[in-house]
């Protein structure tokens, strides 16, 4: 009789628990706009900060104040791997420093392939990997209207270092891979 109970209880509170889930699932916050009716700019702004570029592209975020004033603008922390060394880009539309002279799907290309327009290819630790088959195009170019959107910002990075070159400035050490991972790369540069 009382495992019975319990076991009614359990139903009863289960089928309760799921129907709020469910109601919850579908109804729609106000404040969310569906992706297909969303500003590119805004939707972009969204996308850009869900998947992290902040992290990377803007000053200061490694280091718990992200400076807003220069969004995505580059930073100077290395990130020292196989492929030597590298710097997050200015995404700013700089002309002279960030990418203000990419056109919408030129940067779209290289959040799809890896490759920029001057044919350099992006270092693996950018994870344009994992964007290239599931970026939507409405999303892609949604990116590209809100990195085009920013204001332009003046930070030339440091330039890439080769494998094996001489590590400088404040970095980021990706350790090499073990060989389970990664067979065949190439040692990463020594840090001095």
């Amino acid at each position: 009789m009382v495992r019975t109970r319990i076991a009614g209880f359990l139903l009863v509170a289960t089928s309760i628990t799921s129907a709020i889930l469910a109601l919850s699932c579908t109804s729609k916050s106000p404040d969310v706009a569906p992706a297909a009716k969303m500003d590119p700019v805004a939707r972009g702004r969204y996308l850009v900060t869900i998947m992290s570029c902040n992290d990377c592209h803007t000053p200061g975020t490694f280091y718990g104040a992200p400076d807003t004033t220069r969004l995505l603008s580059g930073s100077d922390i290395g990130w020292v791997g196989p492929w030597g060394v590298v710097h997050p880009r200015n995404l700013t539309p700089d002309p002279e420093t960030g990418i203000g002279n990419w056109t919408s799907e030129q940067i779209v290309h290289a959040l799809r392939t890896g490759n920029t327009p001057d044919g350099s290819q992006l270092a693996p630790i950018m994870p344009w990997m994992n964007y290239a088959n599931v970026l939507e195009d409405g999303d892609a170019m949604a990116i590209a209207a809100y990195l085009k959107s920013l204001p332009p910002v003046t930070h030339k990075n440091l330039d890439r270092i080769p494998p094996g070159g001489k590590v400088v400035g404040t970095t980021i050490v990706i350790p090499p891979p073990p060989a389970w991972d990664a067979q065949n790369l190439p040692p990463p540069p020594a840090h001095n």
